[in-house]
């Protein structure tokens, strides 16, 4: 087994970019997600590598569940699984139409190494499901005690909100350190996420 050996996060440039090139390997994936790195690219570039600053990232404490939401809860109208569906779920996220976004970055070898992933017990999904289809859902991979969020969709009112309440309330019980989401949007603001820096980001889960 090569071993993989990613440059320090702090060399990332102003976008996080830090680093092209590699595979998707369980090894490499494992080896970049213990620093704060993580894929994402389009289908003319070489697998590229992230560590933004700041970083977005959600404490399972301060998830923000509006009125509405635990409303819709409460009427039972979805059911919840966990790492039932799997390929589904990352399926779905790839094939949903997204506003202002052109395509997928989840591509077909993507889905794959997630898939080895979620086989080897580390990457792992959030299923919502009204009566027997699946209206929503999340995937990530979880590593000493955080969980890298990759992408969620929905397909029903709230369904990915739900699914992301589900996964605080395990982390709760579970004590995960934080949620990673990657990225600032405005969307994941108003549930509860917040940024902090790289370096912060870094030493938590190094902590973990």
């Amino acid at each position: 087994m090569n071993i993989i050996e990613f440059p320090d996060p702090s060399l990332a440039n102003e976008e996080g970019l830090l680093a092209a090139g590699g595979d998707l390997q369980p090894q490499t994936l494992l080896a970049a997600y213990s620093k704060g790195i993580f894929p994402w690219y389009a289908e003319d570039q070489p697998i590229l590598w992230w560590a933004p600053d700041p970083r977005m990232v959600l404490f399972p404490t301060e998830f923000h569940c509006s009125k509405r939401l635990a409303r819709r809860m409460r009427q039972n109208i979805y059911t919840v699984s966990f790492d039932e569906g799997f390929e589904q779920v990352i399926t779905a996220c790839a094939e949903i139409p997204r506003r202002g976004e052109n395509g997928t970055w989840i591509f077909p070898e993507m889905i794959e190494a997630y898939c080895r992933m979620h086989a080897l017990g580390h990457a792992h999904s959030v299923e919502v499901w009204q009566d027997d289809d699946l209206v929503g859902g999340l995937y990530g991979l979880l590593y000493h005690q955080t969980f890298f969020a990759e992408s969620m969709f929905s397909k029903s009112i709230d369904a990915s909100k739900v699914a992301l309440a589900m996964l605080c309330e395990r982390a709760l019980q579970e004590q995960w350190k934080l949620i990673d989401c990657q990225f600032h949007t405005d969307h994941l603001q108003s549930l509860g996420a917040r940024e902090i820096s790289r370096q912060e980001f870094i030493s938590r889960i190094s902590s973990a």
